[in-house]
């Protein structure tokens, strides 16, 4: 077991003390970075990008070689387990993920195959071992899933949604059926997750990217209620240290109470909910990540550095020491100039020693 050298991320998701305030940035391996592109190019498509364990980890490395980064988080798809699944899943031009094949009825549930992420997902295991070995202990590895509700809505839409119409007519006319598959996916997205601990991440993230557009009880019955399942089946140990679970709901702040509940040790907040309103919520049962708007990385650097101070005001406000890993509020994006980053990235690491 190589041991870390910089552990703050996975110290700071268990409310341990920290020298200073871990930050990593969602989809920081990604098309704003030139080098990403041209590997990209290199591979063919995105999906041959994932399947091949070499690219995987060098596009998994790259930010780390431009910032002073934290965390790296493998680089996958979330839609990996409704393509092992038989959907097949493929990409459009400008269009985004789209399936082959979509579950609309009880029969589609039952015609699911059995799912077993060791083998039927096996590059995805292969490239994280490939990461760990080649991160040397520089920084953790985030393995990480979709949540149930959010692949379920790929699978029945057929791709990406604004609306869910298809999702939400069974959610409210055959609630059962959505059950059913909301019930296969949290088993495989269980045994999907225990595979990449097996393999060697260190931290996973549950990304519930649409439970925001759920209403208050549908959340708690169709999104919730199934990450719950997830976290109560996780390995939470592994390599002879705790294995940190992280859930994020897009737009799910207001929910940050019963999230709670799941026994998750730390939870993934977007822009529109303040940090110190969450830190008085969680009342330190729990970590937070979060939640600078990624679209603040189109500003200037002075623009990027205040908006930073003023989340790590926000973050600190109610006297904590520890217990926050600063992040966007969701992925950056492509159109953002790579030297942006940098700014976000060592504002923390500068700004946040005054409150640690």
């Amino acid at each position: 077991m190589t041991t870390l050298k910089n552990d703050r991320f996975l110290r700071a998701l268990l409310r341990e003390p920290v020298d200073t305030t871990p930050v990593w940035m969602m989809r920081q391996a990604g098309r704003y970075l030139p080098e990403y592109r041209a590997t990209r190019a290199q591979a063919g498509d995105f999906l041959s990008l994932c399947k091949n364990n070499e690219f995987a980890c060098e596009v998994t490395l790259q930010p780390l070689r431009r910032y002073e980064l934290d965390a790296a988080i493998l680089f996958s798809d979330i839609l990996t387990v409704p393509d092992a699944l038989g959907l097949g899943l493929y990409f459009e031009a400008g269009e985004g993920p789209k399936f082959h094949k979509t579950v609309r009825t009880e029969q589609d549930v039952a015609n699911l195959p059995q799912f077993n992420a060791a083998s039927d997902l096996d590059y995805v295991m292969n490239a994280v071992k490939t990461i760990r070995s080649a991160l040397g202990g520089q920084v953790p590895l985030i393995g990480f899933s979709g949540s149930p509700w959010t692949l379920a809505t790929y699978m029945v839409e057929g791709g990406s949604s604004k609306d869910f119409r298809f999702t939400k007519q069974m959610m409210y006319a055959q609630p059962e059926v959505l059950h059913a598959l909301l019930d296969r996916l949290a088993d495989a997205v269980i045994d999907y997750l225990n595979a990449q601990i097996d393999a060697g991440a260190q931290a996973v993230q549950i990304f519930d990217s649409w439970g925001g557009a759920l209403a208050h009880r549908e959340y708690l019955e169709f999104s919730l209620k199934y990450m719950q399942k997830i976290v109560a089946g996780l390995k939470r140990e592994n390599e002879g240290r705790k294995v940190p679970v992280i859930l994020f709901t897009k737009g799910g702040g207001q929910w940050l109470e019963p999230m709670v509940a799941t026994g998750a040790d730390a939870f993934g907040l977007d822009w529109t909910t303040p940090l110190n309103v969450a830190r008085q919520t969680v009342a330190g049962r729990a970590a937070l990540q979060g939640n600078l708007d990624p679209a603040t990385l189109y500003g200037s650097h002075d623009t990027i550095v205040k908006a930073t101070k003023a989340m790590l005001d926000d973050a600190y406000a109610g006297g904590e020491k520890t217990g926050y890993v600063a992040n966007l509020g969701h992925g950056i994006t492509q159109w953002v100039d790579p030297e942006n980053p940098k700014a976000f990235i060592d504002t923390v690491h500068e700004y946040s020693a005054k409150y640690l």
